[in-house]
Order: C-alpha cells, then sequence, then structure tokens
C-alpha cells in the first residue's frame, strides 16, 4: 500500500536488466517458495550475469580457521606482481576482504565471482571473498564473526598470501555491506583493534535501521524487499529477530563512530528500499567527521551490482568504489 511505481520509474538499462532476469530460471526473490528453493534459485539465476569479464592473472581457493571452523576464501590476483608476491610470501600489496549479499540466507563464492574479479582489476590489489556461513543454520552473528576472522587471519599470516596484512579492507554489497562494517566495529571493539582496516566499500547495505521511508515507499516483486520479505529474512537471521536491534553488532547505528571508523565510501540505489541505511551512514559519517563518498546511483534497484554486462551504473559504482578506495591507500 502507498508504494511508488518503481518499475515505471527505472532508467531503460534497468528495465531491459529485468526483462532478462525473467528469461532465467527461478525466481530468488519470491520468499514464499522457502530459503532451501531459494538458493537453487539464486545460484541458477547469478550464473549468466557472473560469465566473462576481466581474467585474474590467478585464483586460488583456500580454507582460514575461523571461531566456527574452516571457512572458504577465494583470493583473486588481478596482476602478475600480485600472483607473484603470493609465490614468494611476500606481503606487498593491500588487499580487499569481500563478503557478499544475499540476505544472510543466499550468496556464495561463485554468485558474487564477476563482481570481486571487476573489483580486483578496477583497484589493483588482491580481493579474499569470504564464503562465510548463511542463515538460518548459523545463526547471527556467526557470519560477522567469521568475515571478522578472515581480515584477522590476513592480518597476521597475509604475507604467505603475498598480502600487506596493515593494509586491508572490507568491501561487499547488500547483506555483505553490512557485514563489513560490522565486522570492522567487531574487531575494533571484541579483537583488540581494527587499525589495519583503512577503507570500507559499501554497496546498498543495511545498517540496523528497523523502519525509515524509503522501507515505506519502495520494495516489491522486483527487488524481494518487500515488508514481508525482509521479515523473513531477518528471521532466518536471528533466533530473535528483536535481538538485531539491541546488538551493536546488526543495529550498527548503536556504535561511536567518532573514533575507529575508517573512511567509506557508500553506494546506494535510487529506487532500493535500504536507500536511507545508507543516507543514514552518510549523515553519521559526516557528524563524526568520518572521511566518506555518499552516492546515489539513479534509476536503479537493489542488487544492481551484478548487472555489469548490461548496466552502466553498476560499472560506474565498482570503479568509483576501486578509485575512492586507491585514493585512501595513496595507490
Amino acid at each position: 500500500m502507498n508504494k511508488i511505481d518503481v518499475l515505471s520509474k527505472i532508467n531503460p538499462q534497468m528495465k531491459a536488466v529485468l526483462a532478462k532476469e525473467d528469461e532465467l530460471a527461478g525466481d530468488a526473490n519470491d520468499t514464499s517458495v522457502g530459503f532451501e528453493q531459494m538458493r537453487e534459485n539464486y545460484v541458477a539465476g547469478r550464473a549468466h550475469w557472473t560469465e566473462g569479464g576481466p581474467v585474474m592473472a590467478e585464483t586460488v581457493d583456500a580454507e582460514v580457521d575461523g571461531p566456527h571452523g574452516p571457512v572458504p576464501v577465494r583470493f583473486y590476483y588481478p596482476t602478475e606482481d600480485a600472483a607473484a608476491a603470493r609465490a614468494a610470501g611476500k606481503g606487498a600489496l593491500p588487499a580487499i576482504v569481500y563478503a557478499h549479499g544475499g540476505g544472510f540466507v543466499l550468496g556464495n563464492l561463485d554468485t558474487h565471482d564477476r563482481i570481486c574479479r571487476i573489483l580486483a582489476e578496477r583497484a589493483g590489489v588482491p580481493v579474499a571473498a569470504v564464503d562465510y556461513r548463511l542463515s538460518p543454520e548459523a545463526k547471527f552473528p556467526s557470519a560477522v564473526e567469521e568475515v571478522a576472522a578472515v581480515a584477522a587471519y590476513l592480518h597476521e599470516r597475509g604475507a604467505a598470501w603475498g598480502v600487506d596484512g596493515e593494509r586491508l579492507a572490507f568491501a561487499g554489497d547488500s547483506g555483505g555491506a553490512h557485514l563489513g562494517l560490522a565486522a570492522t566495529l567487531y574487531l575494533r571493539e571484541e579483537q583488540g583493534g581494527a587499525d589495519f582496516v583503512k577503507c570500507l566499500l559499501l554497496y546498498y547495505g543495511w545498517f540496523g535501521l528497523a523502519d525509515s521511508s524509503s522501507m515505506r515507499l519502495l520494495g516489491g516483486p522486483w527487488d524481494g524487499l518487500a515488508e514481508e520479505d525482509w521479515r523473513f529474512y531477518m528471521g532466518l537471521y536471528a533466533n530473535d529477530p528483536a535481538e538485531l536491534q539491541a546488538s551493536p553488532y546488526a543495529n550498527l547505528f548503536l556504535n561511536d563512530f567518532s573514533r575507529g571508523v575508517p573512511p567509506c565510501y557508500i553506494a546506494a540505489a535510487e529506487y532500493d528500499p535500504l536507500r536511507d541505511d545508507s543516507a543514514t551512514l552518510a549523515a553519521v559519517c559526516e557528524n563524526c567527521g568520518v572521511p566518506h563518498r555518499h552516492e546515489v546511483f539513479e534509476g536503479v534497484i537493489h542488487a544492481f551490482l551484478h548487472y555489469t554486462k548490461m548496466l552502466d551504473a553498476a560499472n560506474d559504482a565498482l570503479e568509483h568504489g576501486a578509485t575512492f578506495y586507491r585514493e585512501q591507500l595513496g595507490l
């Protein structure tokens, strides 16, 4: 009720993407089929969008010890120099730890493979993608702890992977953007500090709002983020969704942003129900003196980063994030 007619307002490229989505197998946005079927549909639907794109000098699948068991990690090395640093065991380059989106319920290393390859190429540094355990099998705060654990591992032993553990960053989309910021705050408060996290690239994340203007006006079958869909994801993420609003590692606005928060690139989609989360985070950063860039991409919806084959905004968002990253790291 009272929703904006999003499909009449999105730009022509976004409309073409949605038409292509309709041709692909399954509907990962339909929460009524249950999370197991959604996962199958999500993987099938993303397969088309991950094809092609940059070729890495080397890609390595590995595991990192985490608080709940081994965590799969995929390392992307965009250049021969980066791959050579890994082979030599020298921590020569900074790196980006990437947490994928999917509402904490969907997604894996393959569904976000093209995004990670593009980001690695544009930033010119290795990317380490984290295959954290999904909900409902793993409940909050498991995913936060695992993403933080991968960064902590690289901080201590990154040289073996050609990574300078003193110069790490987090990046992520949707739930992954949330996890990148949450992991930074978790490392700061629970693991002795996060000074080695030098930058955050946060694409259309949820950062803690329980209600907002954008949530009231936007969201529907086209993005799977209507109010009932949102309740579905939160119900799987936590045993008691109410605890999410009380925890500083879910409701991230409960944290003190005046200390220990690295520069943030905050990207939002114009017709995304989570748009106001990004706006609020940008306002908090402004108020607390955190260097940041807040960018709203016009005419697109949530999860637009996947569509680099057809959508200029997706390529621009990755390029702008990589540019912000390079500026902050002095590359």
